[in-house]
């Protein structure tokens, strides 16, 4: 399974490029068509699939971040077919300003390969709290 190991890792490495190049047509390339994108710790909902998605990037436009960088990447469970991993995100925005989360994914291997079926977006607000606290 260390190949599924390096494979979870890119696909969620993934998610910055496509989304920070606008590439929202390639979303199916990373989630499911079926994804649960939570959103709600941020004060957003739950965005379900990838057009869903993209939508939401497409809204906030120029309020997106210039840069997703995903760090920290532990993948907590993997079985054959599903997996569960966790890692940090920071967003620097076109002010210079930085932002960190933390994503909770869920996975799945599809015919396609490994895709994130859920995740949950948790904001870093405070030191030595816990993440959405």
């Amino acid at each position: 399974m260390p190949d599924d190991r390096l494979l979870v890792h890119e696909l969620i490495n993934l998610h910055g490029h496509l989304v920070d190049e606008a590439a929202f047509d390639r979303l199916g390339e990373v989630f499911t068509a079926d994804v649960v994108y939570d959103v709600t710790a941020l004060g957003g909902s739950e965005l379900v699939g990838p057009t869903a998605i993209a939508d939401a990037g497409r809204t906030l436009g120029p309020r997106n971040p210039v840069g997703h960088h995903v760090t920290n990447v532990v993948v907590t469970r993997l079985d054959r077919d599903d997996a569960t991993a966790v890692s940090k995100g920071i967003g620097v925005m076109t002010d210079g300003t930085v932002g960190s989360v933390v994503y909770e994914d869920t996975l799945a291997r599809t015919v396609d390969g490994w895709r994130i079926a859920r995740r949950r977006v948790l904001p870093r607000v405070e030191p030595l709290r816990p993440s959405g606290a």
